[in-house]
């Protein structure tokens, strides 16, 4: 994983949560959603095809592995998920990331795309050690 840095938006957004195979998994910083950012630590790299077949592979069972925590930290809150979006844009962010997301159709963002909205609450600092924690266990 050379020359990896995740981009300035990143860290003004989320939370550094735990280094997998091939990413480094952030938590993002509002309350109102379960949501894990996937950050591929390879330099460069803005799309999959930037990635080798090997990374695809592992990105694709890290996103899976990031879905079962999104639904366990979903169902831990006492508030299970009705979809979980999985998402690689890259429109304001150009480093490739890819964003698991839980909704419930009560979310109060559902049934609309949740990106760029305003109103984010962020998490209290007890709540985000407590997600942590758990992301880290997983």
């Amino acid at each position: 994983m050379t020359d990896f840095k995740a981009d300035p938006a990143f860290e003004a957004g989320s939370v550094f949560a735990a280094d997998w195979p091939l990413c480094q998994v952030r938590l993002q910083d509002d309350a109102r959603l379960p949501w894990l950012i996937l950050l591929p630590r390879v330099g460069g790299a803005a799309e999959l095809d930037d990635l080798s077949r090997d990374q695809r592979a592992v990105l694709m069972d890290e996103v899976v592995r990031a879905g079962e925590v999104v639904r366990a930290l979903a169902e831990a809150a006492g508030r299970p998920i009705d979809k979980l979006n999985t998402a690689a844009l890259g429109n304001v962010t150009r480093q490739l990331h890819v964003h698991v997301v839980g909704r419930r159709r009560d979310d109060g963002l559902w049934p609309d795309p949740i990106w760029g909205r305003p109103g984010a609450v962020p998490l209290s600092a007890d709540n985000k050690a407590a997600l942590l924690r758990a992301i880290r266990e997983a």
